[in-house]
């Protein structure tokens, strides 16, 4: 079994989500939660999800339940590198260290 995504497009996380893995084309088996059903608050979804909320990925035996870990394990699945331009989003104050200042001086 491949990689399971849980969600419902109603929401703007899930939609972030999804868009991401059909843009990078990452094979994907969608699960359809049915927030205004309350289907996320059954107890088939907390198998799944205890904290009962969408998104979720399943991989195997593997779960991850925040949208910002769920794009970024995605992420790498497509690009492992992502990380490395990591550092230009910090402030340019803190791209170098203390003690390389001390040293230029």
């Amino acid at each position: 079994m491949g990689l399971e995504l849980y969600l419902d497009l109603i929401s703007q996380p899930c939609r972030a989500v999804y868009i991401f893995a059909k843009k990078n084309g990452i094979p994907f088996e969608l699960r359809t939660v049915e927030l205004l059903k309350g289907q996320h608050h059954s107890d088939a979804f907390a198998q799944v999800n205890p904290l009962k909320k969408v998104p979720a990925l399943k991989d195997g035996d593997f779960t991850l339940a925040e949208s910002a870990w769920v794009l970024a394990a995605k992420s790498s699945k497509a690009d492992p590198s992502w990380l490395h331009g990591a550092n230009a989003w910090r402030p340019p104050w803190e791209r170098t260290s203390f003690r390389r200042h001390m040293q230029l001086s």
